[in-house]
């Protein structure tokens, strides 16, 4: 069965996933925290992530930058103009506001593909299109910047800086510095994961459209005349990397971007689409955006920042074909992809991959009042717990037990019973099958090695 957006929040916060930010104050929209399960998905989902584009590649390195920079940076890269803006349609009564494209594309059917003000407007008077909250007139559109601006030093005398938009321009700033210092050569990459905050007009679908989210981007730097070859190279890698973590093929798929939506960078892209309940939505985008972020920084701050081949004696501005995930996102498609209301069960399966899901094995006693059980269950917890995320549980029955670590995603669960005592062995069960096999406890570690 499959669960909206609504549900799956609440399924969520029930279970230790994710939360809304600063509830007890009756919250923010657009802000969530990451409860003691959902944090350990979200750093697994990091982790794999890292491994395919970093670790397991000699031509890509990573970084880490600050997530405030000041103004220029972001008049270079055309985030403080009207390309890095949404339109915004205000009620004229209550004073909300909602975001003119997506409400006109959820009330028409149709897409909107222009952001001309005038053009607008007249597409709310033609569907005589109201507030959805009060049903009053909508004043005229206009144009919201995303960007969140921020005072550094005294109030009176601080510098406008910004919270990054995006984790892309830190790479760009840095990228001669790297480039040097590990002696990279074309093509090369760097990667990095990080906050970026955009302020939504209208934040919605839980974590789909946030605030405040997370960035998982690499910048792939190329000759010019291989930009193709590239793209289609890492289309390719990045599809492998969903479906190498049991993404359904079924669920995903590639959407070109039309001219008229490009972003102002690109020179073409397109997006992995996850078929989520509310539609085919983006959750990652591949773009080739030529120098463009190379040439702006190095025209606004008078540095050079292009790249000597030592091959051809001459010096160019290397093109770039971007990967950039949505983290956030990703959580929610694997979470979609692997929750399953088990009838038969009578309880919620998250059927993750092992190497995502929070815990990797539960350790349970069969029993909690046999001091000799529970001392042997301890054992084997504290043998297994240096090597993969472990779990101990000795509250409620055995079956209401596994029914817990069902529900998290927990792909095996270790039960230690009054024969453990005798020959060392304890049962294991698989969370998706659920069968059950006895193993000497000394073959544990192999076995669940075995799934990563």
């Amino acid at each position: 069965m499959t669960i909206n957006i609504e549900e799956m929040a609440s399924f969520c916060k029930k279970k230790g996933l994710v939360y809304p930010s600063a509830e007890i104050y009756g919250g923010m929209a657009g802000f969530f925290d990451y409860g003691p399960f959902g944090v350990e998905l979200k750093k697994n989902i990091q982790k794999e992530w890292w491994r395919f584009m970093v670790m397991l590649r000699e031509d890509v390195v990573g970084m880490d930058g600050a997530i405030i920079s000041p103004e220029a940076v972001w008049k270079a890269s055309g985030h403080l103009s009207a390309g890095f803006a949404d339109i915004m349609l205000p009620c004229s009564k209550c004073k909300s506001s909602v975001r003119a494209d997506v409400f006109i594309e959820e009330k028409t059917k149709k897409p909107v593909t222009t952001k001309n003000l005038k053009e607008i407007n007249a597409i709310v008077a033609e569907h005589k299109l109201k507030c959805p909250i009060c049903g009053s007139a909508f004043k005229d559109a206009s144009l919201v910047n995303l960007m969140f601006p921020v005072t550094i030093g005294a109030t009176d005398s601080g510098v406008t800086s910004y919270l990054r938009g995006e984790t892309t321009q830190m790479i760009y700033l840095d990228y001669k510095l790297i480039q040097n210092n590990a002696r990279m050569k074309l093509p090369f990459g760097i990667a990095q994961v990080g906050k970026a905050f955009r302020n939504e007009i209208s934040p919605r679908n839980f974590l789909f459209r946030c605030r405040e989210f997370e960035q998982m981007e690499m910048e792939f730097f190329i000759k010019p005349e291989e930009n193709k070859k590239w793209f289609d190279y890492w289309k390719k890698q990045r599809m492998k990397w969903y479906e190498s973590l049991g993404v359904k093929k079924e669920n995903l798929r590639f959407r070109a971007h039309r001219e008229d939506e490009l972003a102002h960078y690109a020179k073409s892209a397109e997006d992995i689409e996850y078929k989520f309940p509310f539609g085919w939505k983006e959750v990652e985008g591949i773009h080739y955006r030529g120098d463009w972020d190379l040439s702006n920084h190095a025209k606004h701050s008078k540095q050079k920042l292009e790249y000597y081949d030592e091959q051809t004696k001459e010096s160019i501005t290397p093109n770039i074909i971007e990967t950039s995930a949505g983290l956030d996102r990703d959580f929610l498609v694997f979470l979609y992809n692997a929750y399953d209301d088990d009838k038969e069960r009578g309880n919620v399966v998250l059927h993750l991959h092992p190497r995502i899901a929070p815990i990797t094995v539960a350790v349970l006693p069969l029993v909690k009042n046999k001091p000799e059980i529970t001392k042997k269950a301890r054992e084997v917890f504290d043998s297994l717990k240096e090597n993969f995320a472990s779990f101990y549980d000795e509250s409620g029955s055995i079956g209401r037990r596994y029914a817990r670590m069902d529900e998290i995603g927990t792909p095996f669960c270790v039960t230690i019973d009054f024969d453990s005592l005798e020959d060392d062995s304890v049962t294991v069960r698989d969370r998706d099958s659920r069968e059950q096999k006895r193993i000497k406890i000394s073959e544990l570690k192999n076995l669940i090695a075995g799934y990563f």
